[in-house]
């Protein structure tokens, strides 16, 4: 027979329960896991080990969220990431180079940092300067943080140089004689007395990405378009000037590997390359060369830095927006900033000096990074960056092909080009 107290045992019994499954399931949704994927353009073991330590960082104060880096061919990355986002199979984060800034933060496409990353405790984003961020903002809002602001320098293989009887670039430096028209007499000297071997190469350039050689026009003051974008320079005495100088220096001095010519510095090949402080890595562990690393040589307009940016941002079109801006703003504090600065260096004030920076450039002396980065990032010019830039590359880098012939007529070439692009920098 029933009892009043037995049935107010089992109701508290069966209100215990509920509560009980209540918790679990919300701790089981709490716990539930996050995965999240971030497009990257380097698979450099050395690069993805900082990437992961990073991210085994983030999953100590956030057990249930796991982070996964996709390397994308740097060849046409871009092109795999839009592709990958038109597809539905947009990645949480994405890694984007400074001539498509424009185009994601001008988009849409992009969720906006500023928020997360101001309430972020000792994020500090106010040390990082405007001109660092400009191109990854709009309207006061940040799109993608700056977290890679690296110069471009000159890589130079003192083994290769001595041996043919040439200057250093460290020599030509002390004697106040570093400029291109030396520059080039090295790699020519190289070139000419050490078959299979190169002289100067412009990594990622090979004719086809062109923005690579502002490395060297850049020398000249010769840029594609005006500072507002609207007009193009191309046919401007600058980058006329500019151009022929490295046309002869391809094709009558053999200074430079000319169209269909791949030679590898980092496998000890060339006597110099033009590329940045992240590529250290390629350095040769097991046969190395005795290397140096120095500012871009001397140009027309005197010295001058190159700068290649990238951003890390957020992708509307991933699934976990709220916790890839959690992990951004983790991924590009001023401790793993620091971190980072070993390949990438950082915009970030307090990190810029050699004292900073040398605690995680082992390979690099106070002395290269002084000279090259810390100046090279307070001095240095973007490299060219507009909306629509894919179209842009694709229309210039077809219309220099005209360029790279022994018997190029260069001005007209450029004036050429300048009436095919001259409608998409209007748009």
């Amino acid at each position: 027979m029933s009892t009043p107290d037995f049935h107010k045992r089992t109701l508290l019994a069966s209100i215990a329960g509920g509560l009980a499954l209540s918790f679990a399931l919300a701790g089981h949704a709490a716990a539930q896991e996050v995965n999240l994927r971030m497009t990257i353009w380097s698979a450099n073991e050395a690069h993805l080990k900082l990437f992961n330590d990073i991210a085994a960082g983030f999953k100590k104060d956030n057990p249930n969220v796991n982070v996964r880096f996709e390397p994308l061919p740097f060849e046409n990355y871009t092109t795999a990431l839009t592709t990958q986002i038109a597809g539905g199979n947009a990645p949480d984060m994405a890694w984007i180079f400074e001539t498509a800034a424009a185009d994601f933060v001008n988009s849409g496409a992009l969720v906006p940092l500023t928020p997360v990353l101001t309430a972020a405790p000792g994020y500090n984003l106010a040390e990082v300067p405007a001109s660092a961020t400009e191109r990854w903002s709009k309207d006061g809002q940040l799109y993608a943080f700056p977290f890679s602001t690296s110069p471009f320098a000159v890589f130079a293989n003192n083994d290769l140089i001595k041996k043919a009887g040439a200057k250093t670039p460290a020599e030509l430096i002390a004697a106040g004689q570093w400029t291109w028209p030396n520059a080039i007499a090295t790699a020519q000297t190289v070139a000419q007395s050490q078959p299979g071997k190169g002289g100067l190469v412009v990594r990622d350039f090979n004719y086809q990405a062109w923005q690579f050689l502002s490395s060297v026009t850049y020398g000249w003051g010769a840029t594609p378009w005006s500072a507002d974008g609207k007009r193009c320079t191309l046919a401007d005495k600058p980058m006329v000037d500019a151009l022929t100088f490295v046309h002869d220096a391809v094709f009558n001095r053999k200074a430079m590997p000319g169209p269909g010519q791949n030679v590898d510095f980092f496998a000890g090949d060339a006597a110099m390359t033009i590329t940045q402080i992240s590529r250290a890595s390629l350095l040769p562990k097991d046969k190395p060369f005795n290397w140096d690393l120095v500012p871009l040589p001397k140009g027309p307009v005197g010295e001058y830095a190159l700068i290649g940016q990238a951003g890390v941002g957020v992708l509307k079109a991933g699934k976990n927006a709220p916790a890839a801006t959690r992990f951004v703003a983790y991924m590009t504090n001023p401790e793993n900033s620091a971190r980072l600065a070993q390949f990438f260096p950082s915009a970030r004030k307090s990190l810029l000096n050699a004292e900073t920076l040398s605690k995680t450039n082992a390979l690099l002396t106070k002395a290269q990074l002084d000279t090259v980065v810390v100046s090279g990032i307070s001095t240095g010019k973007l490299m060219p960056g507009h909306t629509g830039f894919a179209r842009l590359q694709q229309t210039v880098r077809s219309g220099m092909d005209a360029v790279w012939q022994r018997e190029a007529n260069i001005p007209a070439a450029m004036q050429s080009l300048c009436g095919q692009i001259t409608p998409l920098l209007a748009q």
